[in-house]
């Protein structure tokens, strides 16, 4: 599960809303032991992506860094090559 958190700092776009609500979705998942919480425990699940989510937008927005932005295709293709080294022979 963990495997689905990417970084998302200093990408050109910006990481979007729906790129920091994902990770906060699987970032709880992980931590709760939940893929998908029961009825009982839905409202505080969300609950928890929600805030999660916000957090990690003021931290993405508040940090500065020097480095040049990364290309996003650059970095799939990059992710892509070392998936299939892993999962290959």
């Amino acid at each position: 599960m963990c495997r689905n958190i990417r970084t998302l700092l200093n990408f050109d776009p910006p990481a979007t809303p729906e790129e920091i609500r994902a990770a906060s979705l699987q970032f709880v998942r992980k931590i709760s032991g939940f893929n998908a919480p029961s009825k009982a425990n839905e409202a505080s699940f969300m609950a928890a992506v929600d805030e999660i989510a916000g957090v990690s937008a003021r931290l993405l927005n508040s940090l500065a860094t020097n480095a040049t932005p990364k290309n996003r295709e650059e970095e799939a293709a990059k992710a892509k090559a070392r998936a299939a080294e892993r999962f290959s022979g």
